[in-house]
């Protein structure tokens, strides 16, 4: 058994004065975690910011309530337990997996932290004896389900009409920039670039294997060096386009995809099976272009078509008249 899950205590088996402590702990916790919001909205979302942190001082409430209740009953000394100490407990998601994922991401999980932490608390009461225990715990799973309405009372002290509709041009901006733009440049990139060597060694060779091995190199080297390229050549602090990390990997998996898409096809032995579902692919992938061009960059949906398909459509004849020749 792994050691670190072997001694665990079950919640169970906690005892009042545990069951208060880890109370402590998870206030602690919680307002730790808002204020780690708080910072990284603040320069983009100064008043969502201010959000979170009324969050955390109401957060700073509870820790306080729970240590005079723990003090009256138990003492000035509080047993060391977290959340990682109990089997089976619910467990919060690590802030740096939420707070890069952007505004809408990291309200969804302050939602979800209020959500088990009236669970928390309902269960804990349950576990009690003591009156004023019970009492404490049932006010404060209570209000942390009424906190969706202080967080609308916060949201509403801070964010007018006008700060709202900003922010989330802002973020709206901030995604477009950090993701759709490296990625939509990848797609086009491994979409359209691999169109020639893909088709010219199909036509030339006839050979489905060799075609695919053809066409995962060129996706594969062309993913690399296009994620590369993008983290390299600009580190988002004067062009504010974001992680160059984030960005990397959005443009070389994109490129990837773009060109695994007419490349995976000739996994079919029959050559001409493959080639007519590779067409089928390649069509698909253009329109996806246009698509994303017209809804995210606001390119007219024709004028998008017409440069996307005339491309691959260039591209793809190179590569078959050289194959054919």
């Amino acid at each position: 058994m792994i050691p670190s899950f072997a001694n665990r205590k079950r919640f169970s088996d906690l005892s009042e004065q545990e069951i208060l402590a880890l109370a402590i702990s998870n206030e602690e916790d919680d307002a730790r975690i808002y204020r780690q919001y708080a910072e990284r909205l603040r320069g983009d979302y100064p008043d969502s910011a201010k959000v979170f942190d009324g969050m955390a001082v109401e957060e700073d409430g509870h820790r306080e309530a729970l240590i005079n209740l723990h003090k009256q009953r138990f003492g000035d000394v509080i047993p060391l337990i977290r959340r990682e100490h109990v089997s089976g407990y619910f467990s919060r998601t690590p802030v740096w997996l939420v707070e890069n994922l952007g505004l809408e991401r990291i309200r969804d999980e302050a939602r979800a932290m209020e959500q088990g932490a009236e669970a928390f608390y309902r269960k804990a009461a349950e576990r009690t004896q003591d009156a004023d225990t019970r009492a404490l715990l049932g006010r404060l799973a209570a209000e942390e389900a009424g906190h969706d309405m202080r967080a609308e009372e916060l949201t509403a002290e801070y964010l007018d009409e006008d700060s709202r509709t900003e922010e989330e041009k802002t973020a709206h901006r901030q995604f477009v920039l950090t993701w759709v733009q490296p990625g939509l440049a990848g797609l086009m990139d491994g979409s359209v670039s691999t169109l020639a060597p893909i088709f010219a060694t199909a036509f030339a060779t006839q050979n489905t294997h060799t075609t695919f091995l053809v066409g995962l190199a060129a996706s594969v080297g062309a993913g690399i060096s296009m994620g590369f390229t993008e983290a390299a050549h600009d580190d988002g602090v004067i062009s504010g386009r974001g992680s160059p990390v984030k960005r990397g990997f959005a443009s070389g998996i994109m490129t990837m995809v773009g060109g695994l898409g007419h490349a995976l096809p000739y996994l079919i032995p029959d050559f001409w099976t493959a080639t007519f579902i590779a067409f089928a692919v390649v069509f698909i992938e253009l329109w996806a272009i246009a698509w994303i061009q017209n809804k995210y960059m606001e390119t007219p949906f024709l004028r998008a078509a017409f440069q996307v398909v005339l491309g691959g459509v260039l591209v793809f004849a190179a590569g078959a008249l050289i194959g054919g020749g």
